[in-house]
């Protein structure tokens, strides 16, 4: 990282008052940049257009910007700002040298005179869409940078690198929050029994705001309430319950669960679990039956992930979707399994490295060492049931790791 610094550290007049941070950072991006052979990252901005460049870039998102901007690192050399001259400082915290425009025109003559023909250049752009989270730079912006002939692939696995790697103190804040949120599958199924047995009333959003109350009381933060759906309602994947009007938890009724929650400090990331329970004695044959498949696909996908890594390969988001879909397709329920199968985790529970992913998109992100996914198959009989279950996957250089065990291996039954 050193060597891609000391060809222009010296020359930067602001190289003295930039942190060790904003340099360590840039470097990253460069051998990133020289070991993927792309010859540089352009990001690109207006009015908040791109939030990953923000925080990839380390720079405040609150800053005020009306004006569009880029930032140009090569993988090798001094990056260059391009800004509109009534917004001049709006990169300050970013090394490099800056040449301002006023006219559409001037900002065209110094993005030509940036970007020699021929290079590989690296956006936010995902090729057909494929992959939303990526896809934040507009279809003209990339056909202007395409008029100098220059060739725009997907920064998608740069974005990966610099956003969905964990550090240890991430990872350790996702095995406390993984062993919370079990803890509190417990207590929650404990508190629908007593409640059932007792004759007291409790609903789908009582169970909800008891889950939310445990997540409070571990230290931990939500980015929304936590799913609780009974019976017909555990058929809607994104079912959420509110306070008039959600079922009431019965006897003999199917409850799903699924609760998502970090640590309250700054940089934690999330863990994310579903789980389901019979408020009854003996779970019913077709309910126990779809339990199974689900988790006979949730099972093969951890395992391709498993023998795949001990391999040294890095199977693609895509992959291991099929290797879970493949089990529940096979089993005649392929139509009752309307989503992906699992999604990146990070300090967003919906993180932005490679999702499980076949069906919605054509993920082909592979998924990165110090990364984290979810894998989470459901089935659905709309008017009927639901059955979804979901743990979290944590990638290292050579192994794989679940937290927050034992993992669910049948539908639980709470009398």
């Amino acid at each position: 990282m050193a060597v891609l610094l000391t060809a222009w550290q010296c020359d930067d007049k602001m190289s003295f008052t930039m942190t060790t941070a904003i340099y360590a950072r840039v470097g990253e991006i460069q051998q990133a940049l020289c070991e993927a052979e792309i010859d540089g990252w352009l990001f690109y901005d207006f009015r908040g257009s791109d939030p990953l460049a923000y925080r990839i870039l380390q720079l405040d998102p609150t800053i005020h910007v009306t004006r569009r901007w880029y930032y140009w690192i090569p993988a090798q050399g001094a990056p260059v700002k391009v800004l509109h001259r009534i917004e001049p400082h709006v990169l300050d915290a970013l090394p490099g040298q800056a040449d301002c425009y006023v006219s559409w025109e001037q900002q065209r003559k110094i993005l030509a005179d940036l970007l020699a023909s021929g290079l590989r250049v690296a956006m936010q752009y995902s090729p057909l869409n494929a992959v939303p989270y990526v896809s934040r730079v507009d279809a003209g912006t990339i056909e202007l940078i395409r008029s100098y002939n220059v060739e725009v692939v997907s920064s998608a696995d740069l974005i990966q690198t610099f956003e969905a790697r964990w550090t240890d103190r991430q990872l350790e804040s996702h095995q406390f929050a993984a062993a919370a949120l079990r803890r509190i599958v417990d207590e929650t199924f404990s508190h629908a029994q007593e409640a059932v047995a007792q004759g007291r009333t409790l609903t789908e959003y009582g169970v909800q705001q008891f889950i939310l109350a445990r997540i409070r009381e571990a230290g931990m933060v939500t980015s929304s309430a936590p799913i609780a759906a009974v019976d017909a309602h555990s058929a809607d994947p994104h079912y959420g319950p509110t306070e008039i009007g959600s079922a009431e938890v019965t006897r003999e009724a199917l409850l799903l669960i699924d609760l998502w929650a970090k640590q309250a400090e700054p940089g934690s990331v999330y863990a994310d679990i579903t789980w389901t329970a019979y408020v009854g004695r003996t779970v019913p044959v077709k309910h126990q039956e779809i339990f199974d498949v689900v988790r006979r696909g949730r099972d093969a996908a951890l395992a391709f992930v498993r023998s795949e890594t001990a391999a040294g390969h890095r199977p693609f988001g895509w992959e291991v979707d099929d290797a879970c879909r493949q089990v529940i397709q096979h089993s005649g329920y392929g139509d009752q399994f309307v989503h992906r199968t699992g999604h990146s985790i990070g300090e967003e529970v919906h993180g932005n490295g490679a999702n499980i992913d076949g069906l919605e998109t054509q993920d082909t992100r592979r998924l990165m060492p110090r990364t984290c996914f979810s894998i989470e198959p459901g089935i659905y009989f709309p008017g009927e049931f639901g059955i979804r279950s979901e743990l979290d996957v944590y990638l290292a250089e050579h192994e794989v790791s679940v937290f927050g065990l034992p993992l669910q291996s049948e539908i639980v039954p709470l009398f």
